[in-house]
């Protein structure tokens, strides 16, 4: 790929986006619901199968239609898409811990995106926000499951990640995790992201279905993140760093963190949410992190 005319060329396309339907699959999609440790998550594919795959794992509140303008560069550049809710996220809800454990845990989603994972090739992977902790858990445990991992605005932090936010990392010591959900979820239902009406529309209902048990516990996870950059780090494979300049955490905490795990960092002038503000130019550093990976050894 030929770098500044491809980004050139992505940052086009980003400029010219406009509101889509978020309720609206992708027609192309094929639905997937996947039998996991935790129950039956819900996702979808696309593309050709006997491409090479790309695994694209949304975080806390999230769900698959977050990588709706994410998944089509990816299937014209030539890649096999998939992407699934985790559990207890929106159409992935019902799935969740057992009655003797009652948590929604590290072991748990690792189990599940593991579990994902072998039921084909070794995949590129992205986990955006709380979903790259996890992706690195993954990688640490099964690094043969992984091609290439891209980091989308994930908390570049161990321990309690959320004492480096911006703004009110300085109280992130006095929260408790169900108050740092109930933060996050008035944040996300009084639009401090400032989208447009449709996609806003969209979050509220998915947060309506979403079982809030799991977003607290997911932020209680990111309170006690478990370190594993060594690991990571002599993994092997390309990692990419990605993020927005408005981020929840600074890009000097990301490149940083990019630095410790030898990753490549890019880096676009939008927030928290890259896949739905940048998605081609996210695209295009994607693509040239998986050539990496398929270049000889």
């Amino acid at each position: 790929m030929e770098t500044a005319g491809a980004r050139a060329r992505a940052a086009e396309l980003d400029a010219r986006i406009v509101p889509i339907d978020w309720f609206a699959a992708d027609p192309h999609a094929v639905p997937i619901r996947f039998a996991a440790p935790s129950g039956t998550l819900a996702g979808w594919s696309l593309g050709d199968p006997a491409a090479a795959r790309v695994v694209l794992v949304p975080g806390a509140t999230g769900s698959k239609e977050d990588f709706l303008l994410l998944a089509p560069p990816l299937v014209a550049a030539g890649y096999f898409v998939q992407t699934f809710d985790l559990a207890g996220q929106y159409d992935s809800a019902q799935a969740g811990p057992s009655a003797a454990s009652g948590r929604y845990d590290y072991p748990l989603f690792t189990a599940d995106l593991i579990a994902f994972l072998e039921q084909g090739e070794p995949a590129h992977v992205l986990g955006y926000s709380f979903a790259g902790i996890v992706a690195q858990l993954v990688l640490a445990e099964r690094p043969e499951l992984l091609r290439s991992l891209t980091l989308l605005t994930t908390p570049p932090l161990t321990g309690n990640v959320f004492r480096r936010m911006k703004i009110v990392g300085f109280l992130a010591r006095f929260f408790s995790a169900r108050v740092g959900a109930a933060l996050l979820v008035w944040g996300i239902r009084t639009n401090k992201n400032g989208v447009d009406e449709q996609r806003l529309e969209f979050v509220r209902r998915r947060l309506g279905v979403t079982r809030r048990a799991s977003v607290d516990d997911m932020v209680g996870l990111m309170m006690a993140t478990p370190d594993v950059t060594a690991r990571v780090a002599s993994a092997g494979i390309p990692i990419l760093v990605a993020t927005g300049k408005h981020d929840l955490w600074s890009v000097r905490a990301h490149a940083a963190y990019a630095a410790r795990i030898g990753a490549e960092l890019a880096v676009y002038r939008t927030g928290h949410s890259p896949c739905e503000t940048t998605p081609n130019q996210l695209a295009c550093d994607m693509i040239m992190t998986f050539e990496r990976a398929e270049q000889p050894a």
